[in-house]
């Protein structure tokens, strides 16, 4: 979830108003944005986020009004390839489900305590996979919710156990995605394809979050192209170094972060989650050995590292002397990037990023 969102949200739950928080669930064809992408409609007309904006955004919205008077969510598919689309100049030509949240005091003190705590846990690194029934043969059962923190602890209700246990075995499954995941079940709560068989209830499970984290640790020339292209990306970006010439935020302006220490002491203090992608590019062994040996059995999705096939083969040799396992050490990206024949900074900012790419949509 993105920071404004969660802030909007926080609002909601503060000063007691009244939304509805769109969720982009599916995406067929053309569409502006990807599964995952949010827009919160408060009753006043104000929003924050977007599903795409123009006409197919206003549709949503009235959608939105529609949940609000009726304090009842729903599952709604916003068709892009209508007349009336085309004449207002739109590339689109998909259809996006959409699933509309009811929020606010209209609702259930229990879904709003849970709510609540949702954002607690978000708030305290708790990484919670949110699961909610977004279609059910009762009606009753839509937007009931629950969510699993990464200890395991399971906050909520879906209103039956199968529905619960459906969830939680979700939830650990889709833990590394960085966009919803929609489950289909029939009757008798198995899993089923909803284009051969029609599904009885529909679960979204939700990642903590759809935005990569680029931890990156080291502040050399490569890492300004890297910061930029990243941004461009949509990266929430952190920047660590050691060294204050190098570290500042006139130099790395676009970061969301900087951090100037120590490397371990600002690594005790920067939450890595599946959800983090980690580039080590100190500027020595000495510091790149540090790095690795406090982040190589964290759960980040990447760890990479810059340098050569003989200096990597060394750390590896003495983490692996000091007790860090060969099996953790072989989730190591090194050399780092992809082979493009890189040579500038900016050429090998490519090469790391598109690996990136290639992890973050599963294929590597």
């Amino acid at each position: 979830m993105d920071k404004e969102i969660y802030q909007g949200l926080n609002l909601v739950f503060e000063q007691n108003m009244e939304a509805a928080l769109i969720t982009v669930t599916s995406a067929l064809g053309s569409t502006p944005r990807k599964p995952g992408a949010k827009l919160l409609v408060f009753a006043d007309g104000t929003t924050i986020g977007s599903i795409g904006g123009g006409c197919g955004e206003a549709e949503a919205r009235q959608e939105a009004f529609n949940v609000i008077v009726a304090h009842t969510s729903k599952i709604y598919y916003l068709n892009m390839t209508s007349d009336v689309v085309e004449e207002e100049g739109m590339v689109c030509g998909g259809i996006m489900g959409l699933f509309i949240d009811y929020l606010g005091h209209q609702g259930s003190l229990e879904q709003t305590k849970l709510n609540l705590d949702y954002l607690s846990a978000l708030r305290s690194d708790n990484n919670p996979i949110l699961v909610t029934v977004i279609e059910a043969a009762e009606e009753w059962l839509v937007g009931k919710k629950l969510f699993v923190k990464n200890n395991g602890d399971v906050l909520g209700d879906l209103g039956s156990e199968d529905l619960n246990r459906v969830a939680f075995e979700s939830a650990e499954a889709g833990g590394g995605n960085f966009y919803p995941l929609l489950i289909s079940l029939n009757s008798k709560f198995e899993l089923c394809d909803p284009s051969i068989t029609k599904a009885t209830f529909r679960l979204m499970v939700e990642p903590p979050t759809t935005v990569v984290q680029l931890l990156i640790l080291g502040a050399g020339h490569l890492v300004q192209p890297l910061v930029t292209m990243s941004k461009i990306l949509g990266y929430e970006v952190t920047v660590v170094d050691d060294r204050p010439s190098f570290i500042n935020s006139a130099r790395y302006n676009e970061a969301d972060r900087i951090i100037c220490g120590n490397f371990e002491r600002a690594l005790n203090a920067i939450n890595i989650n599946p959800q983090t992608f980690v580039i080590i590019v100190t500027s020595g062994s000495y510091s790149d050995k540090a790095c690795l040996r406090k982040v190589i059995n964290q759960p980040a999705r990447y760890i990479g590292m810059m340098g050569s096939y003989r200096k990597v083969k060394a750390l590896k040799a003495e983490l692996e002397e000091e007790g860090v396992s060969c099996e953790s050490l072989q989730k190591l990206y090194s050399p780092i990037g992809l082979k493009i024949g890189a040579e500038t900074p900016a050429e090998i900012a490519v090469s790391i990023l598109g690996q990136l790419i290639k992890v973050q949509k599963q294929l590597a």
